[in-house]
């Protein structure tokens, strides 16, 4: 049984540790009703098991979005556990989008293991990532709780601007230009609205007042443009052995990241040579990409977007302090903020 948190705040790490007993055994009873082809390629996505069904301890993740989910609850006075369920339908909802997004990528790598598609075949994965965002909503229609309804709007509004925002990531890879406003609108939709929701729905499940839903939901957008503004750093520079993924993976397929776009659009010569680069109809070589690393670096998208992360962080603290936030939680969320846009800098 998990224990209630002290009053003091408690450390990033100890609250993702108490999270996690809190939303594992639920996600895995959700995940668990699946149908067996569907249950399998899951229960393998989250590292919980191998392609066999034997029992294995693979990276599942750090589980971020439940955790500001029920950080969130008890930020305006709730419990945890009033939140529980909005936590697991946000964490089936991201996880439907990762597989879909490796599919779409192509990426054959998620936390250290071949991703799912690569094992079980791209139609799987695809329909497993169906499977679970069905799932998140039926978990939120069976919690009987009286916000569950304006939850699952919560949640489907977000899932909406999800899709359409990887929509427009597509659409850029294939766009010989794309200016840093449609990047900026793409990063809000695609990564910030999930993390607004899982803050929002937090604070609707913990009962909170209007306005407090309100700063909490903005509180997770500006953090969700900081935590993608770290993320497009880590697809660049990010060391393999945390992400998972190959150094330079963003730069192979020539994705047009935020800091990629930065120096795509910027007025130097290293921007005007990287676009030449980018113009390449194949993927990039290994050195075209240690170029490409080097010239987004010299053309300033790296400064500017560790700069960017930074504000965006900064706008949501001060959100966050206005939604006049239980102090230990507040605590716990600004923690977890930093530790989320600071994972490889």
């Amino acid at each position: 049984m998990a224990t209630e948190p002290p009053a003091e705040g408690r450390r990033p790490r100890e609250v993702l540790a108490w999270s996690r007993t809190l939303v594992d055994p639920a996600l895995r009873a959700a995940v668990d009703s699946l149908s067996g082809t569907m249950r399998l390629v899951a229960g393998y996505h989250f590292g919980w098991w191998d392609e066999h069904g034997q029992p294995a301890s693979a990276d599942s993740g750090k589980a971020l979005r439940p955790t500001f989910t029920l950080l969130a609850a008890e930020a305006v006075g709730g419990a945890a556990s009033a939140a529980l369920p909005a936590a697991v339908a946000v964490e089936l909802a991201h996880n439907f989008s990762l597989l879909h997004d490796d599919v779409m990528d192509g990426d054959v790598t998620r936390r250290h293991r071949p991703t799912a598609w690569t094992v079980f075949g791209r139609n799987a994965a695809i329909l497993a990532g169906d499977a679970l965002i069905v799932l998140a909503f039926e978990v939120l229609a069976a919690s009987g709780h009286p916000d569950a309804q304006a939850g699952m709007r919560m949640l489907a509004a977000a899932v909406q601007s999800l899709v359409d925002g990887q929509s427009q990531d597509v659409e850029f890879e294939e766009r010989a230009t794309v200016d840093l406003a449609e990047c900026l609108g793409m990063a809000r939709r695609k990564t910030a609205a999930l993390i607004s929701c899982s803050t929002g729905i937090g604070a609707l499940f913990g009962g909170g007042r209007s306005a407090q839903v309100d700063h909490l939901q903005a509180f997770g957008d500006e953090l969700g443009l900081a935590f993608q503004l770290v993320d497009d750093l880590l697809g660049i520079w990010g060391d393999p052995a945390v992400t998972g993924k190959p150094v330079y993976s963003d730069l192979h397929n020539r994705k047009k990241s935020l800091p990629v776009v930065l120096a795509l659009t910027s007025p130097t010569a290293a921007g005007r040579q990287l676009f030449e680069l980018y113009q390449a109809q194949r993927s990039l070589t290994g050195p075209e990409v240690e170029r490409a690393a080097e010239l987004v670096e010299l053309a300033g998208g790296r400064a500017w977007s560790q700069e960017q992360a930074d504000e965006r962080l900064g706008r949501a603290v001060r959100r966050l302090r206005a939604a006049d936030p239980d102090a230990r939680a507040a605590a716990e969320l600004a923690g977890l903020a930093r530790l989320a846009t600071r994972r490889d800098r």
